[in-house]
């Protein structure tokens, strides 16, 4: 069973993916690997939402942070929480130098990053992964801000085609868009 579970910034996606693998979805004390899939950063803000974040969940869920998450989900034996696509786009993109470069310097790299974390996510048993929909704002005027939103976007096509079920997260509601509820 694979669940991509999508929204904005704050909209309760994170809560509702954490959710799908507590009961009565999977049984009680079911060791979980949350695969924090994003670039380290080193800001209190920051740190202060991974503190949020573990601090909900059950102590028999282990966290894994790396970049590598097709490695991570290949690896893993227990129900993933991957959270998010969008950290591990960016982590994605800085390390490919994307964000000077022109396409053609980097495309290729990123293309095959994609094609071996949707291996791994079509491969693995039990899933969720949490991205986030930026698809309805405003195109950005900086590059950056461009590169990020068009390869989500594409990154959360490719990843929603092989899912059993896609979950939209308005406000805390959820709107299941693909699959069964």
């Amino acid at each position: 069973m694979r669940v991509l579970v999508t929204g904005g910034v704050r909209s309760g996606k994170s809560r509702h993916a954490e959710a799908l693998l507590l009961p009565p979805h999977v049984p009680e004390g079911t060791p979980v690997t949350y695969l924090a899939a994003g670039p380290q950063r080193d800001d209190a803000d920051w740190a202060a939402r991974v503190a949020a974040h573990r601090q909900r969940r059950p102590a028999t869920w282990s966290t894994v942070e790396s970049t590598d998450a097709a490695s991570g989900l290949w690896e893993a034996e227990d129900p993933v929480l991957l959270d998010c696509l969008g950290t591990w786009l960016t982590a994605q993109l800085d390390e490919i130098g994307a964000w000077e470069a022109p396409e053609h310097h980097w495309g290729p790299a990123l293309e095959q990053r994609v094609d071996d974390l949707e291996a791994a996510w079509r491969a693995a048993p039990l899933v969720v992964a949490v991205t986030n929909e930026v698809g309805w704002g405003l195109v950005s005027e900086h590059r950056s801000g461009r590169i990020f939103a068009d390869r989500l976007g594409w990154l959360n096509q490719r990843i929603a085609a092989s899912a059993d079920r896609v979950d939209l997260v308005v406000s805390g509601q959820v709107l299941t868009i693909k699959g069964a509820g």
